[in-house]
């Protein structure tokens, strides 16, 4: 019995001590000076946030001298660093332009003009024409029941080499004395009104160079010209030129560019001042 006792003695004792946590007996010793990086913090850990606006600078767009105003606005680029060059980063922009601002009247609002810079003069960008197009709103209102849209596009060549695309859109017009509810063309009435719109266009476009061009589709000479050719056909209303597309540009010019960008440069940046009498006066003294 003795001997029972003493087993079960030593067994709980080995099961209590077994339960209690052991404090560790190694010595902990850490080798000096090889956790650098510890007190740094992690590789590669987030760079301050720099303003990106501190690296850029402003560029006055001029338009050319087609329009009434030369400042359209002005454009942002990062300044040159290294191999990288400010003025490339501003080639090839394409500045989309309200007519009524570049003419400064309300009426020709539905216009938007395509300005693209060709080249960069100290802080001046040069911009020729690269397009036009109409606004969506007015497009939306000449579309209408009863009537007959036409449209049409003529591909052409300036004299100064640039290929244009320029597209025709036109709608059929009630006649004076018509009883009848709708204005609906024939088929072969389209085909013919047509043929004279692409032959007035290509008339106009090919005897004259680009900017002679712009100067014809802002008072939208070839339209009144083509419903009065037109008007023994099928009498027309609305004609436009709806949209012109750059598709081929001649190689750069820098003389050709200054040419139609006139005498911007001369342009008084500040009045000469007269000094007053009193302090002229004072100096004398």
């Amino acid at each position: 019995t003795e001997n029972i006792e003493g087993a079960s003695m030593s067994y709980q004792s080995f099961f209590k001590n077994a339960a209690e946590p052991r404090p560790c007996t190694l010595p902990v010793k850490m080798a000096v000076g090889k956790n650098k990086r510890m007190s740094k913090g992690k590789k590669g850990g987030k760079k301050k946030a720099l303003d990106p606006f501190l690296k850029k600078d402003w560029y006055d767009i001029k338009a050319p001298s087609m329009f009434s105003v030369k400042q359209v606005g002005k454009t942002l680029v990062t300044r040159s660093q290294g191999t990288k060059i400010a003025s490339d980063g501003l080639k090839g922009r394409v500045f989309e332009c309200s007519l009524a601002d570049l003419n400064q009247d309300e009426d020709q609002a539905f216009r938007k003009m395509l300005l693209k810079c060709e080249d960069v003069q100290g802080k001046n960008v040069l911009t020729n024409f690269h397009g036009m197009d109409f606004t969506t709103d007015k497009l939306r209102s000449l579309v209408r029941k009863w009537f007959s849209l036409i449209e049409t596009f003529v591909d052409i060549k300036t004299t100064d080499q640039y290929m244009l695309r320029i597209f025709v859109i036109g709608f059929t017009k009630r006649r004076m004395d018509q009883a009848k509810r709708t204005c609906y063309a024939q088929s072969g009435q389209i085909r013919q009104i047509r043929k004279k719109m692409n032959e007035i266009v290509a008339r106009e476009s090919t005897t004259c160079d680009l900017k002679e061009l712009v100067l014809k589709f802002i008072p939208e000479v070839i339209g009144k010209e083509i419903e009065k050719v037109c008007a023994g056909i099928y009498p027309l209303q609305n004609v436009y030129i709806r949209k012109v597309k750059i598709l081929k540009a001649p190689k750069f010019d820098v003389t050709k560019l200054m040419e139609v960008h006139g005498d911007y440069g001369t342009e008084e940046v500040g009045a000469k001042v007269e000094r007053p009498v009193e302090e002229a006066t004072e100096e004398e003294a």
